[in-house]
């Protein structure tokens, strides 16, 4: 069965990237000469928002990094809307195309020569006693870590209600395989394949305790609790951080919402890319 074609299209850039500006009308421009109605504004604006709200977008292109992508998966997601990145940013882990490269690769996906990569997301809820304090859906990852106290954290960790290790560390990562290529990986953890549904538990700086990331199975839920009495924090792909107190927990699930991005290059080229980038900044 063919991919569905695309009519119309969003365009976002980031706010701050006088570059992401400046390319955004270009692309507009590509697109309603290519027969394709398009909408261009930042991902805050009203006819975003409300266009992604009623389902109005087949594609929503970002410009940016991978902190703009990021932002535009937490805006899509939940409507089922597709992403394509022009990486405008250093790395570009979950964009598609490199500067030079958006016009050949909108021409493929306007033919419909493309492919969709569904990408699992996680839930985590942050509890304090039986009181649920906030709930996220994050595509990379959830973060448990010391404030600015210069001390270790101990975090348990269990999985589907069984005890799995006891940690002290600067923290624990929960991550998809998405986020295996981000903190976790900074921390030493391994690299995932992008479709896997599993998640990855890695701590930070651990300290004669439990120094090894772990797969944990898909459909799993791991529970990690904080015992401490000095500060700690918690922050779910980046976000602005979250105090937790000694006993809170952070429970951690596959979410509700998948990311969509839209591929042209071939499947295999995940580990390509990645392999390429790590050269080239080494």
């Amino acid at each position: 069965m063919p991919p569905p074609i695309i009519k119309h299209v969003a365009i976002t850039f980031h706010p701050h990237l006088g570059e992401a500006a400046a390319l955004a009308p270009e692309v507009s421009s590509f697109l309603v000469q290519s027969g394709v109605e398009a909408t261009l504004g930042l991902l805050s604006e009203k006819a975003v928002v409300e266009g992604l709200a009623e389902h109005a977008f087949d594609l929503l292109i970002a410009l940016g990094g991978d902190g703009m992508m990021l932002r535009c998966v937490h805006a899509c997601a939940p409507g089922l809307v597709p992403i394509v990145g022009i990486n405008l940013g250093r790395f570009g882990f979950l964009a598609e195309f490199r500067r030079e490269e958006w016009r050949e690769g909108l021409a493929h996906i306007l033919k419909g020569d493309y492919w969709v990569e569904r990408r699992m997301m996680l839930h985590a809820e942050h509890f304090r006693a039986s009181q649920r304090l906030g709930e996220w859906e994050v595509l990379n990852d959830c973060v448990v870590a010391r404030g600015r106290v210069m001390r270790l954290l101990q975090l348990s960790a269990e999985v589907d209600g069984e005890p799995l290790a006891i940690y002290r560390a600067d923290g624990l990562i929960a991550a998809t395989a998405t986020g295996s290529t981000a903190y976790a990986l900074a921390a030493g953890g391994p690299i995932l394949p992008p479709e896997l549904r599993n998640i990855l538990l890695m701590p930070v700086a651990p300290h004669l305790s439990m120094d090894r990331g772990i797969v944990l199975p898909e459909g799993s839920t791991a529970i990690i609790t904080v015992q401490t009495d000095h500060e700690a924090l918690l922050s779910c792909d980046g976000q602005a951080s979250e105090r937790m107190a000694n006993e809170d927990r952070l429970l951690v699930s596959a979410g509700r919402h998948e990311a969509m991005f839209l591929r042209v290059q071939g499947r295999g080229y995940f580990f390509r890319n990645t392999m390429s980038r790590m050269k080239r900044n080494s």
